[in-house]
């Protein structure tokens, strides 16, 4: 069973988020910010991190570039999940070290192929 660090701070959107990757058959780890999801990532080594950018205190664009730079975190695959569909953000999360990125509100169906995709062995 493939493990998925979600880092978000939005409540409901975590609670909804973590519920349906469950049903999918990931087993799920839950950060509300980008120090916590740091922190989870250097001490459970997840199979995958879904990082929402906007975080309080240390956001997810710094947040991404400190586990890229740990060389326990660094081959982790990082999904940028934002509301910022502004363009360059994409290229913006890119350059900070994400592997791929998808938009707020989420499109389940689209964001689970993308975690498949980053995924070794694809989907469970």
């Amino acid at each position: 069973m493939a493990t998925i660090l979600l880092v978000e701070d939005n409540e409901m959107n975590r609670d909804m988020l973590s519920r349906r990757l469950e049903r999918r058959g990931y087993e799920v780890i839950v950060a509300v910010d980008g120090e916590d999801g740091v922190a989870r990532a250097a001490a459970d080594r997840p199979d995958l991190v879904v990082m929402d950018m906007s975080l309080p205190g240390i956001d997810g664009w710094e947040a991404t570039r400190q586990l890229k730079a740990a060389p326990e975190t660094s081959a982790i695959p990082v999904l940028a999940l934002t509301a910022h569909a502004m363009a360059g953000d994409r290229e913006l999360a890119f350059q900070a070290g994400c592997d791929d990125f998808d938009t707020k509100p989420v499109d389940l169906p689209r964001l689970l192929e993308k975690i498949a995709a980053l995924l070794p062995g694809g989907p469970p």
